[in-house]
């Protein structure tokens, strides 16, 4: 296994995400065991960004599924294309051909292919990205759990299709809700946490070299800090990231030099009203102080 670790970190790496180890080891299992890989952890902390990592990795295309309130067989499955079907009747009636029979108006010509039929019908094996699970209802997540048993789908019109080939699955959650058991049971698991400092400066520094170590350094213990206070909303990676790229784009080269633009730039952290109100300038221009 630690051979395999070994190749697989470098080419992690390569593609712009530190990983720890125990992340990789269960990236590596679920890639042996088949095994869908449910990541859990506050919005931002990089969950979305591992199966995009995986695809690349693996050399697979990816396939991601968005989850939200609501959503249901036609967005995440199938659907049929109902006005294509209309024209082709249309078409039968205009030109006095005989009539399309429903066998032939429900067959895969005119079945549209959504992200989980699409990932078990693909030629070669994909990865699949069921973003934010735990946004979606529990009644979507049951059947979930029962494609991700079996990997085949039924299609009333055409009957059981079962898969060509079996997708890496990642799933991701913010914990908004409660997962049930058997879908965890189901899956292998793994807590993303915020990085630590040494973790973030690399990532920084990975996706954003141009940026300099000093600054970088300066830029991730600010956001530590800030993580530190009592927020509604804690800055993750993304917007560690996000704020990164503006203060470049101001031709910063510390944040001691010019506290104000920190300020100006909180919107790139902070995303409630709640959050930049709790940040007076005072409050922001100490924490600058402590982190240059």
């Amino acid at each position: 296994m630690q051979a395999a670790l070994d190749h697989m970190r470098p080419r992690v790496a390569d593609a712009g995400y530190i990983a720890d180890s125990a992340l990789l080891t269960s990236l590596w299992l679920m890639s042996e065991l088949n095994r869908p890989l449910l990541l859990e952890g506050d919005a931002g902390v990089g969950k979305t960004e591992v199966g995009k990592i995986l695809a690349e990795v693996f050399e697979r295309s990816l396939i991601r599924l968005q989850c939200y309130e609501g959503l249901d067989v036609n967005t995440a499955v199938y659907e049929w294309n109902y006005q294509r079907q209309l024209l082709a009747i249309r078409r039968q009636e205009i030109l006095h051909e005989e009539g399309l029979s429903e066998e032939q108006l429900f067959s895969e010509t005119y079945l549209m292919k959504r992200p989980l039929l699409q990932s078990i019908s693909a030629a070669q094996p994909s990865v699949l990205l069921i973003d934010e699970i735990d946004r979606a209802d529990e009644e979507f997540e049951a059947y979930l759990l029962e494609v991700l048993s079996d990997f085949q789908i039924s299609i009333p019109e055409l009957g059981t299709i079962e898969a060509n080939s079996i997708p890496l699955v990642i799933l991701t959650s913010n914990g908004t809700r409660e997962l049930s058991d058997a879908l965890r049971r189901r899956c292998l698991y793994h807590y993303i946490d915020y990085p630590d400092y040494d973790k973030e400066l690399r990532i920084v520094l990975a996706r954003l070299p141009e940026v300099g170590a000093n600054l970088a350094a300066q830029i991730v213990a600010f956001v530590q800090k800030l993580r530190q206070q009592d927020l509604r909303k804690v800055p993750g990676v993304a917007e560690t990231l996000d704020w990164t790229g503006a203060l470049l784009r101001l031709d910063m080269k510390s944040l001691g030099d010019n506290p104000d633009a920190v300020v100006a730039t909180l919107g790139c952290l902070l995303k409630t009203r709640e959050d930049l109100d709790a940040m007076p300038q005072e409050v922001v221009h100490r924490l600058v102080s402590k982190a240059s």
